[in-house]
């Protein structure tokens, strides 16, 4: 094996740790029960099928304002009666003990009561991003689990997705050289009548749904705070679906140590796609944040090579479900906590703000 090659392969044991979350298993007492918030497509078919790989978690409850999803899901997770909630009596939640956190996959406008709820019935949280509508209502609901005593932990789920932790860890330790530009791109064509399209019940277009993986790949890629945004937007509010919320926003970010991140969002063309450029070569994903089949090319000193990873013990779905219950045994504050939610909503206000005003934004400011 060449040089060039050995030095791409560099860190590839602590990565592949990282990747997989190796290490010794934890060994609680009893799985920690959850109650699905939510039961529409994500939480019926990505999340609940997810907790059979699961090995500190276990769905325990189930709420939802439609008794036939109830009665089907309920069936289907052999969930008893007395363990389905209807909205209206979700706050009934307090009196099971056999659920010690909710899952929160709703409308992100309903995010923030649902949220304050749970905490205030003396149940952890695990809220679906984005965290909620407004940085007010992120930092409500911080304040209200911070009252309770309890966890509040935001469904980033790339967080652990192993190509997404070993690009975080090559990124930060300048395996190609100090970062000096990303690129990220996110996007896909949005049907029609569907409530991420409302802004009532979204609080924005893409920007608040697929949007937001350019800006926290940029985030946690460079583990920097952005101190200036810069936005444009572009939306056909001649289309249908766009009547309330934007299509396309193509956002730049500028960090502290001089990285540049520039960022698209859209809801009518398909991206899914990051790279890290630094001063000896890149390391480039796409995609980069799907549900499964994410690929990793890099290219270091003038050497282009695929990285490939061995299939983890449990995939990012499980490993977030998992995290949070350990936390929650171990008394250790989750790796994306409400502050990582507030954080995001403040950048995505001063995108909006930069679009809307036709100038950059300083962060504070």
């Amino acid at each position: 094996m060449d040089r060039s090659r050995r030095e791409m392969m560099g860190g590839f044991g602590a990565g592949l740790a990282l990747a997989g979350m190796a290490g010794p298993a934890f060994a609680a007492s009893r799985r920690i029960g959850y109650a699905i918030v939510g039961l529409g497509s994500y939480a019926t078919r990505q999340i609940m099928p997810n907790f059979a790989g699961c090995d500190q978690a276990k769905l325990v409850a189930l709420v939802s304002g439609t008794p036939a999803k109830l009665a089907q899901y309920g069936d289907q997770y052999d969930i008893p009666a007395t363990h389905r909630y209807s909205y209206a009596d979700f706050d009934r939640i307090r009196d099971n003990p056999d659920i010690d956190a909710v899952y929160v996959v709703l409308p992100n406008s309903l995010h923030a009561e649902y949220v304050i709820r749970a905490a205030q019935a003396g149940k952890h949280v695990l809220c679906e991003k984005p965290m909620a509508v407004s940085a007010a209502e992120c930092e409500a609901m911080i304040a209200a689990c911070a009252k309770a005593g309890k966890k509040l932990m935001i469904g980033y789920r790339s967080r652990f997705e192993p190509y997404n932790r070993l690009a975080i860890e090559l990124a930060r330790g300048g395996h190609v050289g100090p970062t000096r530009l990303i690129t990220a791109e996110h996007g896909f064509s949005a049907q029609p009548n569907q409530w991420r399209l409302d802004k009532p019940l979204s609080g924005g277009g893409s920007l608040m749904d697929i949007g937001i993986y350019s800006l926290n790949a940029a985030r946690y890629l460079t583990g920097e705070e952005p101190v200036e945004v810069s936005a444009v937007e572009s939306t056909d509010r001649n289309d249908p679906r766009f009547v309330t919320v934007e299509d396309r926003i193509n956002f730049m970010l500028r960090f502290p140590s001089g990285i540049i991140a520039n960022c698209i969002s859209s809801y009518s063309s398909g991206h899914n796609g990051y790279r890290v450029i630094g001063t000896q070569g890149w390391i480039d994903m796409e995609p980069a944040t799907p549900y499964s089949g994410q690929s990793m090319t890099i290219r270091k000193d003038g050497v282009t090579a695929p990285r490939t990873l061995p299939a983890p013990a449990k995939n990012q779905f499980a490993g977030q479900l998992d995290h949070l219950a350990e936390c929650i045994q171990r008394g250790t504050t989750p790796i994306v906590p409400g502050e990582e939610g507030l954080a995001d909503l403040r950048v995505i206000e001063a995108i909006y703000r930069s679009a809307a005003e036709g100038r950059s934004v300083r962060m504070g400011a």
